[in-house]
């Protein structure tokens, strides 16, 4: 056996959830040298999307919203989760719509991450929009937030310090910067 590969012997479901799954897995692995079995305890989630959206004046969409696993109120990107089987185009578009009623003309893929792949299967794709048309926002029923814009800028500072720290929403503004710069650099 490889290092560095590890090999599912068995998979238990021990929670079917209405978002995600658990699974019990026995694996083994190996150093190099010798083999281990193991347990990993991983969640199966469907995955999402994150939109970096630009307006005409520069100023990035972001929504205001309260997170109850960690108690307080967070500042994001328009973000949601995949429907089963959905494609990831289709659903940045449906979730940049209903929660900040924009819709938007021009549509980059800036890849995407994972969000803790040492207990987690979620994948978040990112994209940028811009060229945004203002329509009407559909927030799903039950979804409480206020969508506001920042220029960049301010939106870096308040990742600097502190007050932004959801990771799906630094990681695509930093993916955006970097998409931006090698754009510059080509032309």
């Amino acid at each position: 056996m490889e290092k560095f590969e590890e090999k599912t012997i068995s998979s238990k479901n021990v929670y079917k959830g209405k978002i995600f799954d658990i699974t019990d897995d026995e694996i083994i692995l190996s150093d190099g040298e010798k083999e281990y079995k193991r347990h990993r305890e991983i969640i199966h989630h469907p995955g999402g999307v994150v939109i970096f959206a630009r307006k005409d004046n520069g100023n990035i969409l972001l929504v205001k919203q309260y997170r109850y696993a960690v108690k307080s109120t967070q500042i994001e990107l328009p973000a949601g989760r995949l429907e089963k089987g959905e494609d990831p185009l289709y659903a940045a578009k449906r979730e940049l719509r209903e929660e900040t009623g924009y819709i938007a003309k021009n549509w980059i893929p800036l890849g995407y991450i994972f969000t803790t792949f040492g207990i987690c299967d979620e994948k978040l794709y990112l994209f940028s929009a811009d060229n945004l048309v203002f329509d009407v926002p559909e927030p799903d029923e039950g979804e409480v937030l206020e969508e506001f814009e920042l220029p960049l800028s301010k939106v870096q500072n308040l990742i600097n310090d502190g007050t932004i720290n959801d990771a799906k929403t630094i990681c695509a503004v930093h993916r955006y910067i970097l998409e931006s710069s090698q754009n510059r650099c080509q032309k």
